[in-house]
This record gives structure tokens, sequence and C-alpha cells, in this order.
């Protein structure tokens, strides 16, 4: 596939199948990832791969809209900045998992961007509990890592015909 049908073909994907991704893919889908440029090749994005199912399950609940899909992903690559590289680390993490996407979809797997970063776990509660600390602690992401967002991968769900 070329570079403008990925472009054409990469859309936003919260239903799977359930059919694993395999290690290996993941892994190449972010060796992808950590190609993109970034601010004075500061590579201030560290990426964390997630397949296992009880923490997919925690993960869809970073939130109480808008991550419900992703306990059905096969799995979740956690798009984190490095702080103490550089005061960029935001636009750079949004590069990242943008070709992190592209990648996917190349890849023909789907995917869907869950934002973190300044989200509250609670739509009706702004200034309650963070979704970026809910992930911090569940993935034990130390001090001067901040998660930027969660991206879900896997097979899309098709209906039978």
């Amino acid at each position: 596939m070329d570079f403008l049908e990925v472009i054409e073909k990469r859309h936003s994907v919260r239903k799977f199948s359930g059919r694993p991704v395999e290690r290996e893919v993941l892994d190449a889908l972010v060796r992808v990832a950590q190609t993109a440029p970034s601010s004075r090749n500061s590579r201030s994005t560290v990426f964390m791969i997630v397949d296992d199912k009880d923490t997919l399950e925690a993960l869809s609940q970073m939130r109480d809209y808008g991550a419900s899909f992703m306990k059905e992903a096969a799995a979740a690559v956690v798009i984190v900045g490095d702080e103490t590289k550089t005061d960029l680390w935001v636009d750079n993490c949004a590069i990242s998992a943008a070709f992190l996407q592209l990648a996917v979809t190349a890849a023909d797997l789907g995917s869907c961007w869950v934002h973190v970063n300044g989200r509250p776990r609670l739509k009706n509660e702004p200034k309650g509990d963070s979704a970026c600390e809910y992930v911090k602690e569940l993935l034990g992401i130390k001090d001067g890592l901040r998660p930027y967002c969660v991206i879900a991968v896997g097979y899309p769900w098709q209906e039978q015909e």
C-alpha cells in the first residue's frame, strides 16, 4: 500500500475482532513510530506495549467516556513523554502517535486514539482525578514521564456477510 493509500484508508476503529496481534508486529509498529521527528532530536517519546487482557480492561476504565472500547482491542500502545528531555514533549508525542497510527493502517490493522494528557477520569468532574495519574499508577510510570495518549490496536471487526 503506498503512502497516499494509507492516508486515505486510516480511520478510527473502535470495534475489534478479538484476534491477537503478534508481538513481532507490535514491536515493528513501535519501531516505525520511533522514527518520527522530535524537537532538536530529543527523542522524548517512550512507547509501552500493553497486550495483557486484564491491563487492557483496566486501561479502558481510565476515563468514563471515550475509552471503553479498549478492552476489546488486541493491544494498546501507551505514548509517554519524557518531560526532562524537552518542554516540547507533547508535540513530540503527538507526532509519534500519528506515525504509529499510519503504520498500523499500513499493516492492515485498526487503531483509535484515546487522549490522556489533561483529561479527567470523569466527564462530569473536570477538576477531579486525572486520566494521566490513573495510567501512571496503573502502569508504574515513573516521575518525569507523562502519559500523553493510548492507541488501541487490533484487527477491525467485520460484519459477516
